[in-house]
This record gives structure tokens, C-alpha cells and sequence, in this order.
């Protein structure tokens, strides 16, 4: 059953609150009680609650209060379901509980319907979140004692790269058993050419082809142990080979066009299969799938159902398919990102070039001419996004295509275009902080004229075109503050501009700068400025 705890410093409303609703029937346990937000503290601390219900207004700290500290003390209490009680005049400090996270507001005197609804809602989300969490758990532990699932994870895992380190691999090494030591990894892919079915192709007709494919590579391939199978997309199939002999090799290549006859036979489907080179690190198997991948796709314009092996002539295609769409494409990305600000950003963009210069030299032969041309494409590209400033004009890109002709040697190259990635960061950095001041101080001057209207972070990022969380940093990064600090020193800035002139009364002044009620500003006003507005009136004017 769900623990709920009631705040209020009135003994008579705490008393009415756990005699009239009907706390059993709803699925509660009697609720706990606290006259104080402070005795409500240590209740908190020694009982799981899941519900607080809370009036706003109390001696000390108030329920507003306390709801903040429950978020910054209490990590189990992040999702605590709240309801504040307020009184009419008191709504607008219900606002600011709501943006601390309170579910639900009441009125007073509280009627016992309104809460009663309010609880059983709480009640669903509660009992919902407890299944989800209940059905995780089960799921945990299906997984761990599925192999086949867990396999299919590891091999879908390896290829899309996601193992990126020694410690997660040897997780993996003492979950499946893998073989120790250095492993010699090759990798099989199996993937279906164009179905020739007679009928139509329909979504359970897809499954039975999908899970078919599976299951025959899982059969012909039985009796090789050191083998991993993947299901990587609805028509494709991995079989990674962690280490195994050439004999084994032999053998295994042979049971490739039984695959093949079999679903031809049971599914009217031919399906090519793609064998990788070897390589001896775990960690170019992700490498291994792109090649095999692109062989099949230039294999498939002269016929189905082949097998392919990929070998150096693929590789040089490969390499030179990589640089033209992979790496120019993901340098210019990591350069020209809203990230390109971060100095990592453009510690990854040398990093990647560099790998993609190693690549160039690892052809043979090396051509000279080629690595010229890349440099050269690579700085063309960047150079169509820079903007034409007094900072970035054509002579720039000339000097630097100039010294890329002059080059006589690869690392001469290798220098030139890191040189321009260092300057093209260091450009992109000045425009991207003007480009964030002039929005900030757009955002910042509407905020000032639409102060009567309560603009909220949401609406504040639809009118300008950006993600909210976003917009919240940048602005914070710029003016040193948040946009409700920002908005609420506008609002007192504009206040106190207002009760210069005391023909204006206090309760307009209030409605003028965004506020519903003045008990609510002349509130504010005072925990700001010490004073209240009529006090500041008259004190200074």
C-alpha cells in the first residue's frame, strides 16, 4: 500500500484531512502527520513516503520550502507525488511549488472529493511506475539467463562499436565464457539479395524470412564452436569468429552454400555472404562489418547469391569510399557542430584526420597527388561554411591551398591542413559566440517587454526556434544568470520604476509586471528588497 504524509501547522485541518478522506479504500495506509515542515523532514528521513500532501503557507519554513528541500536532500525523493494546499490568494506560490515539481494544487477549505481524486490519480502513476520497475527486474534477469539473447547482444554490440574498452569487453569475457587471450577475429555476413516471392510481401511474411535466415545460419554453423551469430537488421545475419583454425575455416566456408540452397528452397530467397580479411584486434571488427558491407553492395550490380571474400583490392576501394563519404563528411560534422565551441570537439576533428592521413599512407603505392587532393577537398569543404567576415575572406583559403601546392612531401600536408583546422576552430568560435550574444540579447529585450504576460522557458524556445534546454544554458553561459532570475529582476527592476509615480497603485504595479495577485508580489518584493512596495514608496519617494 502507498504511504502518504500531511503538513500543516493547523491540528484541526491534519485531523480532518486523516478522519474524512477515505485512505484504505484508495489504497493508502493511514497517512503519517507533521505540524511543521521540520517534523515533516524527519518523518521523511525514517519512512518511505510516496505522497506529500503540504499547505503552502507555515510558521518557519514553508511548504514551498520544504518541497526544495526534499529535491536537494533526498535522492529517493525525486519522484515524490506532491499536493499543496493553498488558499485563493496564495496561488501564485503554488506556481512556484509546480516548478519545484509538485503534481496537483487544492483550494481551501479542501473538499474531500477534489483530494480524494487527486490521491487515486497518484495512486495509478504510482502503482504503473512499481509494474515498470517490477517488469525491468524480470527482464534483467531473463536476460542473463537467456545465452542466445545474450549473444546476439555482444555480436550486435561489437559491430556497431559500443564495446570501446578492455573493462567492458572483459565484462563480456565473463558473461558469455569467451576464450581467453588474444583473439584473431573474422566475421561472416549473411544478407538476403532481392526476394523472389510470388505473392505479396507482407509484415508476417518478413518475420518468418527474418527469423528463417537466423535460424539456418544458426543450424549450418552448429557444430563450429568459437562462433558468435547476430541478428544485425531483418534481412541480415553476423556470424563473428573469435579465433579459429584454417582447417576450421575450410570446413565453414563449405557449409555457406548449403545456407544458401536451403533458403532458396524454403523461401524462394537468395541470400550473398560476405567473408571479411582476418585481423588481430578485437577492436577492428566494427571496421570489418563496414567493409564487408560495402563489397556487398558494389558485388550485387553483377549478380545474387554469391559468396565474397574481401581482399586487398576491396580494402583500397573501401579506403578510398571511407575518405570520400566517412571522413571529410565527420571532420567537417565535429568542426561545424554546435559543439565546435568545446576544445574536444576539435581535438576529435585532428584526431580523426589523422587516422584518415594514416590510412592514405598505408595505400601501396602512395600516391603524393592523391594526398594533395585530399587536403585540398577537405579544405574546400570547410571553407563553404565559414562566412565571408573581415576575419574569414577568400585570402585565407588561397594562402593555404597555395601551401598545400608548395608541399613536396605527405607530412608537410599533414601540417598544413592541421594548421587550418587550428584556425578554422578558432573563426567558428568568434562566430559562434557573436551569433549566441545577438540571440541572448534578443531573448533577454523580449523578456523585458513581455513581462505582463508570464513567458515561460517552453514558449521563450518555440518563439525563437530552439531546444528549451538548450536555450536555459546558453542564456545562463551569457548573462550569468537563469531566465526566471533574469525575468524576476526585470519584474522588480520594473516595479520599482512604477512606484516612482504614486498615482499607480500598488496592486497595478503588481498586475504590470506579471503578477496575478499583489499578496504574492508584495511577498516577493519584500524577500528581495527588504522592504514592502508600499514601505519602498514611501521611504524613497
Amino acid at each position: 500500500m502507498i504511504q502518504a504524509l500531511i503538513v500543516d501547522d493547523e491540528l484541526m485541518q491534519v485531523q480532518g484531512l486523516v478522519r474524512h478522506i477515505g485512505w484504505e479504500k484508495l489504497g493508502y495506509h493511514r497517512p503519517l502527520t507533521a505540524q511543521s515542515a521540520e517534523e515533516a523532514l524527519s518523518l521523511l528521513a525514517a519512512h518511505k513516503v510516496d505522497v506529500l500532501i503540504t499547505d503552502v503557507l507555515m510558521p518557519g519554513m514553508t511548504g514551498i520550502e520544504l518541497l526544495a528541500k526534499c529535491r536537494s536532500d533526498f535522492q529517493s525523493l525525486q519522484s515524490l507525488q506532491t499536493v499543496m494546499i493553498s488558499g485563493y490568494d496564495e496561488f501564485e506560490f503554488v506556481q512556484e511549488a509546480i516548478h519545484l515539481g509538485a503534481k496537483a494544487y487544492v483550494l481551501k477549505p479542501v473538499k474531500t472529493e477534489e483530494l480524494e481524486t487527486k490521491l487515486a490519480v497518484f495512486r495509478d502513476s504510482i502503482e504503473k511506475k512499481n509494474r515498470i520497475e517490477e517488469e525491468t527486474n524480470n527482464l534483467r534477469e531473463k536476460v542473463t539467463d537467456s545465452y542466445e539473447v545474450l549473444q546476439e547482444r555482444f555480436v550486435k554490440d561489437l559491430i556497431e562499436g559500443w564495446i570501446h574498452s578492455d573493462d567492458l569487453l572483459e565484462s563480456w569475457r565473463r558473461l558469455l565464457e569467451l576464450p581467453l587471450g588474444e583473439w584473431q577475429p573474422a566475421l561472416f555476413l549473411f544478407s538476403y539479395d532481392q526476394l523472389l516471392l510470388s505473392g505479396p510481401y507482407d509484415a508476417k511474411e518478413r518475420i518468418m524470412l527474418s527469423e528463417g535466415l537466423l535460424n539456418c545460419v544458426k543450424l549450418g554453423l552448429s557444430e563450429f564452436s568459437g562462433t558468435y551469430i547476430g541478428k544485425t537488421g531483418a534481412d541480415e545475419v553476423v556470424v563473428i569468429l573469435l579465433n579459429v583454425s584454417p582447417h576450421d575455416r575450410v570446413r565453414l566456408a563449405k557449409q555457406l552454400t548449403f545456407i544458401q540452397d536451403v533458403l532458396r528452397e524454403q523461401f524462394n530467397a537468395s541470400v550473398t555472404v560476405g567473408i571479411s580479411r582476418e585481423c588481430s584486434c578485437w577492436e577492428e571488427i566494427p571496421l570489418l562489418y563496414k567493409e564487408v558491407r560495402h563489397m556487398l553492395a558494389g558485388a550485387r550490380l553483377s549478380g545474387y547469391g554469391q559468396i565474397l571474400y574481401f581482399d586487398h583490392i576491396e580494402m583500397n576501394e573501401y579506403h578510398d569510399f571511407r575518405l570520400r563519404e566517412e571522413y571529410i563528411p565527420e571532420i567537417v560534422k565535429l568542426l561545424d557542430s554546435g559543439e565546435s565551441g568545446k576544445s574536444g570537439e576539435s581535438g576529435k576533428a585532428a584526431a580523426y584526420f589523422d587516422h584518415a592521413f594514416e590510412m592514405l599512407l598505408a595505400k601501396q603505392p602512395v600516391s603524393f597527388s592523391y594526398i594533395q587532393a585530399f587536403g585540398m577537398v577537405l579544405i574546400s569543404e570547410l571553407a563553404r561554411k565559414l562566412k565571408r567576415t573581415k576575419d574569414t575572406d577568400a585570402e585565407m583559403n588561397i594562402l593555404v591551398w597555395q601551401k598545400l601546392i608548395d608541399c613536396t612531401g605527405a607530412e608537410e600536408v599533414r601540417r598544413a591542413v592541421l594548421d587550418y583546422l587550428a584556425q578554422y576552430t578558432q573563426l567558428k568560435q568568434k562566430e559562434q559566440t557573436v551569433q549566441q550574444h545577438n540571440l541572448i540579447q534578443k531573448v533577454a529585450c523580449y523578456l523585458e517587454e513581455h513581462l505582463q504576460d508570464n513567458v515561460t522557458v517552453k514558449q521563450l524556445a518555440e518563439q525563437f526556434h530552439l531546444n528549451s534546454s538548450y536555450l536555459s544554458v546558453l542564456f545562463k553561459k551569457e548573462m550569468g544568470r537563469t531566465i526566471s532570475d533574469f525575468a524576476q529582476e526585470a519584474r522588480m527592476n520594473k516595479a520599482k520604476e512604477l512606484l516612482r509615480d504614486p498615482s499607480i497603485k500598488v496592486y497595478e504595479v503588481a498586475e504590470q509586471v506579471g503578477f496575478q495577485t499583489a499578496a504574492y508580489f508584495t511577498f516577493l518584493f519584500k524577500k528581495l528588497n527588504g522592504t514592502t512596495p508600499q514601505e519602498f514608496r514611501d521611504y524613497y519617494y
